[in-house]
């Protein structure tokens, strides 16, 4: 963590100038954001559109451990997992307001770092920063995030809509960030063990962007939109696979059949799961936090989406009663269960 010599005490600016401070630099974009930081309220003006609205809230030791997510990252990926939301909506995000908690611990330059990676994120994806707040806590770090879009009516997606007979498609690749977050974790074990070896994680970038840097996949929102398709149903792979392949059945009261060799895996995951001794298509279903969108279509719509690298068809929908499960390499049914993130337990 961080030497505090040398270091500035938050206290010297107070609450109002430490606001001031990290947000001296913030310009506005978007068209829809009328007024931004510095006044009591944000104001924003959608013309007519539908309003998206979405929070998340990260704390130390539950969602993230200092001990290896820089704090740049830190606070990249604490946009981007709420950027992600307003995507599975098939809408357009456009704005967030961003709130840090944190103890006397922290020096400025060390929340100056988790707002450099917030901004970052703004700036890669076009969004404005129009407020937020900042606290004391006694609790360790906490960040708190609401992202704001939009979208017309007719194109929002919600997880109810999936019908019988739909293809389930997801984007990119599952089981990367979990398989990650393993490595690293075992990478502290050591260190705690020894301080003195430095981490191995050599020919394993992939894996550990996955895990400390994900990037919310808008790009796949707007390649829907040049494919002139409108999913069915949508969610973001948050929660591991299976855990959103249920959620989307149980909204839209239906079925779901999946196959275990459809699945897209990086082969880094596929090998580094191995090494851990791990069922790489375990890390895929219950692993969580790859932030991909799984999605439903017609199947009218299969040519469109067939020959596109960053799009798999993994299984369709079926009716409710039927349930939702998965068919093995070896062609053996298996029952898909929820074995994600809980925050709770």
């Amino acid at each position: 963590m961080f030497d505090n010599s040398e270091k500035t005490d938050i206290k010297e600016l107070g609450e109002f100038g430490l606001i001031a401070h990290l947000t001296q630099s913030v310009q506005l974009t978007q068209a829809s954001s009328i007024k931004g930081i510095g006044d009591d309220a944000a104001v924003l003006n959608f013309e007519g559109k539908k309003t998206l609205i979405s929070t998340d809230l990260l704390l130390e030791n539950v969602h993230f451990d200092l001990r290896y997510v820089p704090l740049k990252h830190l606070g990249y990926k604490a946009v981007q997992v709420n950027l992600s939301d307003i995507y599975a909506m098939n809408g357009t995000a456009s704005q967030i307001t961003f709130s840090i908690g944190m103890s006397s611990k922290f020096p400025l330059e060390a929340v100056e770092e988790i707002y450099e990676g917030a901004l970052l994120a703004c700036n890669k994806y076009n969004i404005d920063l129009i407020g937020g707040d900042t606290s004391a806590s006694h609790q360790g770090l906490v960040l708190s995030v609401t992202s704001i879009g939009y979208a017309d009516e007719a194109d929002i997606t919600y997880r109810s809509g999936a019908k019988e007979g739909d293809l389930l498609c997801v984007s990119g690749d599952l089981g990367g960030a979990y398989v990650g977050l393993q490595l690293l974790e075992r990478e502290k074990q050591i260190f705690l063990e020894n301080p003195k070896i430095q981490p191995d994680l050599e020919g394993k970038d992939y894996i550990i962007e996955r895990q400390l840097k994900p990037d919310a996949r808008g790009d796949v929102v707007e390649l829907l939109r040049q494919l002139d398709i409108k999913p069915n149903a949508m969610i973001d792979v948050s929660d591991g696979l299976a855990s959103e392949i249920l959620h989307i059945a149980k909204a839209s009261n239906v079925g779901c059949t999946i196959y275990e060799d459809k699945i897209p895996l990086d082969p880094m995951t596929y090998d580094t799961a191995r090494e851990f001794g791990l069922d790489p298509t375990i890390c895929a279903l219950s692993g969580g936090e790859d932030y991909e969108l799984l999605f439903t279509i017609p199947q009218s719509d299969y040519d469109k989406v067939k020959n596109q690298l960053d799009i798999t068809v993994i299984g369709h929908m079926t009716e409710g009663s039927a349930g939702c499960q998965m068919i093995s390499k070896s062609g053996k049914v298996h029952p898909l269960q929820a074995q994600g993130w809980n925050a709770f337990k």
